[in-house]
């Protein structure tokens, strides 16, 4: 049963990532506490592979302050995030390039 809830959430999650309606709408419009459009905000200043990244962006720092740090802590170590072409360490350092002192990660 364990799996099962881990593969939904996984799902959940990949939906999400690719702002899927239907699963907002069925599951709410967060993760973590960030809204679908406050993840895709953030996701070019995490990008795998591009060189050079840009600064995250006001909407993307802003749906960040709202986030569970802890929550994305869970992610971390996820083979989930690489697929989604996002570098975890990247994710990583946004509290502190979006100035979050308080909110950086130590997971």
């Amino acid at each position: 049963m364990e799996a099962y809830t881990k593969l939904v959430l996984v799902a959940l999650v990949v939906a999400m990532a690719f702002g899927s309606e239907p699963v907002e709408a069925a599951f709410g419009q967060s993760i973590c506490g960030m809204t679908t459009d406050g993840l895709m905000s953030c996701k070019p200043s995490v990008a795998a592979g591009v060189n050079p990244l840009p600064a995250p962006t006001p909407a993307c720092c802003s749906a960040l302050s709202k986030a569970d740090m802890q929550c994305l802590c869970s992610f971390k170590s996820s083979s989930l995030l690489p697929t989604l072409g996002v570098d975890p360490d990247l994710a990583m350092q946004l509290p502190a390039k979006c100035n979050l002192v308080q909110s950086v990660i130590h997971c």
